[in-house]
């Protein structure tokens, strides 16, 4: 008696798991993305039902600016705010981002004026008032420079769930040491409301029309 009647049947029980299989991943990536999309377009994170705890972007700080005057989110009521933590010693990432934020304001025209970019070091001990005012005229000229204490600091980068970390100098040199931190541009819309994200590879051409959508 031929055994093909069994091999048919093995064989459909095996398309069957593997399509089950795939239907299972397909779902797990469509979960991703609606995850992504959730967090890209509100600032928090929830699930297609919205039984996730939010995860929001922002919130209140007092901070200096780099020009010795104490500023909170509210004197940046009413503009937007394009938002990155770094720090003037970064060696590559902070420099190559405020560039492209600086090329992005460019390409506003005159809407730029309603955007104000700003700069929140991780690295206060170093980054000073002073140091930030020589910092950012390398820069557009409505870029803000802002530091404060320690503490001051942590709390900001809480709020933007930014984060950050000494790593010492392999020589041993204490004062050249370099900071690991997020690399994330927030815009945040005049209400302090979070309404997109950027990485630091974003360029300023896609950063631009980004922004405009929502001029």
């Amino acid at each position: 008696m031929s055994d093909q009647p069994n091999k048919t049947i093995t064989r459909l029980r095996l398309i069957r798991r593997i399509s089950l299989g795939l239907a299972v991943l397909i779902l797990i990536a469509a979960g991703a993305v609606v995850f992504q999309r959730s967090l890209d377009e509100t600032g928090r994170a929830t699930t297609a039902t919205g039984t996730a705890p939010e995860v929001k972007i922002g919130g209140p700080f007092t901070l200096t600016d780099h020009t010795g005057r104490q500023v909170t989110e509210a004197d940046f009521r009413g503009r937007y705010m394009l938002i990155f933590f770094g720090y003037t010693f970064c060696p590559d990432v902070c420099p190559t981002s405020l560039t492209e934020i600086s090329a992005a304001m460019d390409k506003l025209g005159d809407r730029a004026a309603k955007v104000v970019p700003i700069l929140v070091t991780i690295d206060p001990a170093r980054d000073t008032a002073t140091a930030l005012k020589d910092y950012v005229a390398h820069f557009h000229p409505s870029v803000v420079g802002l530091t404060g204490t320690p503490e001051q600091i942590k709390q900001a980068a809480k709020a933007y769930r930014v984060y950050y970390a000494k790593v010492p100098d392999k020589g041993g040199d204490k004062d050249a040491y370099l900071m690991d931190h997020s690399s994330v541009i927030y815009l945040m819309g005049p209400d302090g409301g979070f309404l997109a994200h950027f990485s630091h590879q974003t360029d300023a051409e896609t950063m631009a029309a980004k922004i405009k959508s929502f001029l």
